[in-house]
C-alpha cells in the first residue's frame, strides 16, 4: 500500500512538473514576444532614415541621383553613424526621424576602407532618443540581434536574428582592410545600410554595411562592422572626410595614363559639393571610359601625393597619419596631374 502510495504520489509529481513546464513555455513565448515588441519601440527613436543626393559619371557623362540608407542618433549633440558608401560623396544629405521629422546634416568623418562615416546634424528634433553603445567584443556567434532600417525605402523595418560568424579586419573585403565584421542571419536590403545592429539589450553592438546575393535579394549573407571599429575610426582618432570618390591607379594604368615615371595616384571620379576636397579646388571626372575591361572615370584630376606622401593604396594609412596630425585649418599641399601638367594645390586641413 505505501508502494503504491508513493507511486501515485510520484505520478502526481510528474503531472504537475509537465503541466507547469507547459506553463512556463507558454509564458516564455509571450515574454520573448513582448521583449521584441518592446525593444524595438525602446530603439526605434534613435534610428533614423538617411536621404541623400548626389552626382555619379557614366560614359555619357555626367549624372544625379538619390540614395536612400539608415543610420542612428549616438549623441545629444546630434552625431549620426552610418555607412560610407550612403553619403562619403554626396552633395546634400538630410535624417528623417521617426514621425517624419527631417533635418540637414553633414558628413565631418568618414573611414570608406572600413565603410563607416559620421554625420552631424543641424539641429536634434524633441523627443529623440540617443542609442546606447555596446561593446562589440562581448558579442558572440550565436547571440541575437535585429536591425531597424529602411530596405527599398521602407522606414523603420525590423528584422531579426542571430551572430553567424565573426571577421577579423582585412579577411573578408580587400577593399575595406580597417572593417571588423559581424556576419548575421538578421535580413538586410538595400536602404538597411547605415543602419544599427542592437543585441537585446537595446545596445548599438555595429552599423550595417552590406549583404552578400547571388539572386539580388537577401541570402542570409549580411555583413555589420562592429561598434567597437567604429568607435575607433569615427571617435577615438582624428578622421577626416574628404568626400572623393575615387580610383587608385595601378601601374598599368598609371603608364596607360602617361603618369610621370615611377609615379602612381589616386584618379578622382566625384568631389562632393562644399567637401575640404571641393574647397581645395580638385575637380572630377566627366567621363567613364573602358580600359582593358575595368571602367576608369577620367577628365578630373589625379592626385599624385598629399603633404609630400606618394598616393598608393600602401601609403594610405600613412596619407590618414599625415593628415590627422594637421591642425584644422592648417595648410594642406596636394600636387595633382591636370590636363598633363603637375600642379600643387595648397588648402586648409580638414
Amino acid at each position: 500500500m505505501l508502494r503504491m502510495s508513493t507511486g501515485s504520489g510520484r505520478v502526481v509529481i510528474i503531472w504537475m512538473a509537465v503541466l507547469l513546464c507547459s506553463t512556463l513555455s507558454g509564458d516564455i513565448k509571450r515574454a520573448e514576444a513582448q521583449t521584441m515588441r518592446e525593444l524595438f519601440k525602446k530603439v526605434a527613436p534613435s534610428v533614423v532614415v538617411i536621404r541623400a543626393r548626389g552626382r555619379d559619371v557614366t560614359a555619357a557623362g555626367e549624372t544625379h541621383f538619390a540614395e536612400t540608407g539608415s543610420g542612428v542618433l549616438i549623441s545629444a549633440d546630434g552625431k549620426v553613424m552610418t555607412a560610407a558608401h550612403v553619403v562619403h560623396a554626396m552633395d546634400q544629405v538630410s535624417v528623417e526621424f521617426l514621425g517624419g521629422e527631417t533635418v540637414a546634416a553633414r558628413v565631418v568623418a568618414s573611414e570608406p576602407a572600413a565603410d563607416l562615416s559620421l554625420l552631424q546634424l543641424e539641429r536634434v528634433p524633441l523627443g529623440v532618443r540617443v542609442a546606447p553603445i555596446g561593446d562589440s567584443h562581448t558579442t558572440e556567434v550565436g547571440d541575437e540581434v535585429i536591425v531597424v532600417g529602411a530596405p527599398y525605402g521602407l522606414s523603420y523595418s525590423l528584422s531579426a536574428g542571430l551572430i553567424s560568424a565573426h571577421w577579423q579586419p582585412n579577411t573578408v573585403y580587400k577593399t575595406m582592410p580597417l572593417a571588423e565584421f559581424f556576419q548575421t542571419t538578421a535580413t538586410i536590403n538595400t536602404g538597411n545600410s547605415g543602419g544599427p545592429l542592437f543585441n537585446m539589450k537595446g545596445e548599438v553592438v555595429g552599423i550595417v554595411s552590406h549583404n552578400i546575393s547571388k539572386s539580388g535579394g537577401s541570402e542570409g549573407l549580411g555583413f555589420v562592422v562592429t561598434i567597437n571599429t567604429a568607435k575607433q575610426l569615427l571617435l577615438e582618432k582624428r578622421s577626416v572626410w574628404s568626400g572623393l570618390e575615387g580610383l587608385m591607379l595601378s601601374d598599368q594604368l598609371a603608364d596607360v595614363l602617361n603618369l610621370p615615371p615611377k609615379a602612381t595616384g589616386y584618379i578622382i571620379k566625384t568631389v562632393a559639393k562644399g567637401s575640404p576636397a571641393d574647397e581645395l579646388g580638385l575637380r572630377g571626372s566627366t567621363q567613364l571610359v573602358n580600359i582593358g575591361g575595368q571602367e576608369v572615370p577620367l577628365g578630373g584630376d589625379i592626385i599624385l601625393s598629399i603633404e609630400g606622401i606618394q598616393a598608393s593604396a600602401a601609403n594610405m594609412p600613412k596619407v590618414r597619419d599625415a593628415i590627422g596630425r594637421l591642425a584644422p585649418g592648417a595648410p594642406m599641399k596636394v600636387t595633382i596631374l591636370r590636363a598633363g601638367q603637375v600642379l600643387e594645390l595648397t588648402g586648409k586641413a580638414p
